[in-house]
């Protein structure tokens, strides 16, 4: 395993197990150091898979295959940036990559896990679907080091979703889940729809933070 020195923030904390379905491509340089993607491939159980992104330090890739088809480990935070284009502003979301392996055995436990400390930054939203399900969209101000933050989409469901809608603006919220990739369609015009990919945590537990 490869290991980055730099602060390991507990507030945020990703873990995902897949297989790469893209070449690496160029995502930025700081300080005389590249950054580069690729997309991975993980696994639900119910045997659909998310597509996420994945962004990993060039000091990172000595050693380690990151071929098409290789499966592999990332430990790190998922991120947000914000990417201004000609369709206005937009936040991209990608697992930063802390540590990273060739993973040789498929056998594990959660091979999508996240857990979030963050803070309400805009009023949950509530809704019931056409067939019954209670759903709350949440949005979590994760703070990072440097005082910047990450802003990171999440949805809960059911009884959760019935908890979460009671938040407040500000409120210090904790969450555990999965990562996950959902298509959705944009109309450009009257004869083009174009269909994008988006990232959100999907929530299993959520809890109120508690002053130490």
């Amino acid at each position: 395993m490869i290991l980055v020195n730099s602060i390991h923030l507990e507030n945020n904390q990703a873990e995902v197990i897949g297989t790469i379905v893209s070449e690496l491509f160029y995502s930025h340089e700081v300080y005389g150091e590249t950054f580069w993607c690729f997309k991975l491939s993980v696994p639900r159980l119910s045997e659909e898979v998310d597509t996420l992104v994945i962004t990993v330090s060039e000091r990172l890739t000595n050693g380690i295959c990151l071929d098409v088809g290789e499966k592999i480990f990332v430990k790190g935070q998922f991120r947000s940036y914000n990417n201004l284009s000609s369709d206005g502003n937009r936040l991209l979301l990608t697992i930063f990559a802390k540590n990273i392996e060739n993973a040789e055995s498929s056998d594990v436990e959660t091979p999508n896990y996240i857990y979030l400390n963050g803070y309400i930054c805009k009023p949950p939203i509530f809704r019931t679907t056409p067939f019954g399900r209670e759903i709350s969209d949440m949005l979590l101000a994760v703070n990072r080091s440097y005082n910047k933050s990450d802003y990171i989409p999440c949805i809960t469901w059911g009884r959760n979703a019935k908890f979460a809608s009671s938040f407040n603006v500000g409120d210090n919220i904790k969450v555990w889940g999965r990562i996950q990739s959902r298509e959705y369609q944009k109309k450009i015009d009257e004869d083009n729809i174009l269909t994008k990919i988006a990232y959100e945590v999907s929530v299993s537990k959520l809890e109120r933070a508690t002053e130490d």
